[in-house]
């Protein structure tokens, strides 16, 4: 059973529609104006709109109009007097899930309405095998498994199927990018654009038409009329990409557009209404921009409906296995070269170094390494990682290695190895305030290599 409204001034014709849908096993509501229609739909849900094409004030195409701005997704019939192809090529264009002509027969009715339920299932059921396909792609795409990126799955996935707008906070390189995507393709709007808008790399006197796009003759060298990003990311997503960098001025037209869901084109006079959903990244700390006076704080809290932060790799260390893996695959296949997995010491200086350059750096390396080693990844591949390590300027503290042997002399060194590498196991571990992953790093060796020897009994008794 469905419940079918049916939008007619005529009362009679209501009742033979109502008595027939009855008889059919439907349940009907009556409505007999465009205006009540819209009413009643907002106050109680029904699964199919039979509506009569010509009415006073408003007719059953401003019926599918109104009812597609104001975000519902019910399946119209119209009824019309005029039995055309014309007609009916007219209805499909603007929405119309069919049409019949008065009068209308009980046979006619059950056939064109059992069609329309039998349809919107259909697409609902796609819809939601198409938002399940997308979730997985999104995850496979997003590479890790730690705990940390978890969670940032977990609240995307939640997020997704609402309008919230989200502002994504990381670090350069750690994928706000690929969540952004993962949102989009995630949500109801995974058929319609996906537009992204860089706002540190707009220039200066185009960032407006970049924005809201510009008519004919707007300015010199507008000599055609230009779609802007957010109408082309209409009923879609728009993707603000480093929203700290956008002029204060532009932030106050930006913040009303999202309020409103209308502009105008630079040198355009009539409103554009659009049906967008905002995604914005940032890598720097917005509240501290606003408080210095170069964000706009209502824009702001616009913009962090939902605020998810995006965790830097050195959070996700178990992850780099992984990632390794996937970008060597990814560029062994594009060379055609053999792709033999990283042994565990190398990949054990690969997690410890912290990558200030996040996921983007570590493809950059991976991808030279692999260039330069023909598919077969060694340590000497990674020097400069290695070094990083070794040094321990990979985190920006730049512990000096002349720190671990500032006050002995060559007097007082003992002359047992034994006993020398446990004062230097001593020695790197109190300058690192007993950081065993920066201390393995002072000592050359790996973190593991270090836990052994801590470990060991014949370190014990040479000490």
């Amino acid at each position: 059973m469905a419940t079918v409204l049916c939008v007619d001034d005529e009362a009679p014709v209501s009742v033979v529609l109502e008595n027939a849908l009855v008889s059919l096993g439907h349940e009907a509501v009556i409505a007999t104006s465009v205006a009540e229609a819209l009413e009643k739909v907002n106050t109680a849900p029904c699964d199919l709109i039979i509506s009569d094409y010509s009415m006073p004030n408003a007719s059953g195409m401003d019926l599918i109009k109104q009812l597609d701005e104001a975000g519902h997704e019910i399946p119209v019939i119209i009824m019309t007097g005029y039995g055309s192809i014309e007609n009916a090529v007219e209805l499909m264009r603007v929405g119309a899930i069919d049409y019949l002509t008065k009068p209308v027969q009980t046979e006619t009715l059950r056939i064109a309405v059992n069609q329309a339920i039998e349809l919107t299932r259909l697409r609902k059921e796609n819809s939601s095998f198409r938002r399940e396909i997308s979730s997985l792609k999104g995850r496979r795409a997003i590479v890790g498994e730690s705990s940390a990126l978890a969670g940032v799955l977990d609240m995307v996935a939640q997020v997704a199927p609402t309008k919230a707008t989200v502002l994504l906070e990381g670090e350069s390189g750690t994928g706000k990018e690929l969540l952004a995507r993962a949102i989009h393709e995630q949500s109801p709007r995974a058929e319609n654009p996906f537009i992204t808008l860089n706002c540190a790399a707009m220039p200066e006197g185009l960032v407006e038409s970049a924005l809201f796009g510009h008519e004919r003759g707007a300015f010199t060298g507008a000599s055609s009329r230009s779609l802007g990003a957010f109408e082309r990311a209409n009923r879609g997503t728009l993707l603000l990409d480093e929203i700290s960098e956008m002029r204060l001025d532009l932030q106050a037209k930006l913040l009303r557009v999202i309020q409103e869901q209308e502009f105008e084109r630079v040198g355009g006079t009539q409103p554009i209404r659009v049906d967008i959903r905002i995604v914005a990244t940032t890598n720097c700390d917005l509240e501290e921009e606003v408080k210095a006076g170069r964000f706009r704080d209502d824009l702001f809290f616009r913009l962090s409906v939902v605020p998810i932060r995006t965790p830097p790799l050195r959070e996700r260390r178990e992850d780099i296995p992984l990632l390794v893996r996937h970008f060597q695959m990814r560029v062994a296949t594009e060379l055609d070269v053999p792709a033999e997995p990283v042994d565990e010491a190398t990949m054990l200086v690969l997690q410890e170094y912290d990558w200030p350059g996040n996921v983007r750096e570590l493809a950059n390396v991976v991808e030279r390494a692999v260039i330069l080693s023909g598919g077969k990844l060694r340590m000497e591949h990674f020097d400069r990682v290695r070094n990083a390590v070794n040094s321990g300027d990979d985190s920006g503290d730049k512990v000096q290695e002349a720190g671990v042997t500032a006050d002995v002399t060559s007097d007082t060194l003992p002359l047992n190895l034994g006993q020398l590498e446990a004062l230097a196991i001593e020695r790197a571990l109190n300058t690192t305030g007993g950081h065993r992953r920066k201390a393995a790093g002072l000592l050359g060796i790996s973190e593991r290599t270090l836990r052994n020897k801590l470990n060991s009994p014949s370190k014990s008794r040479d000490s």
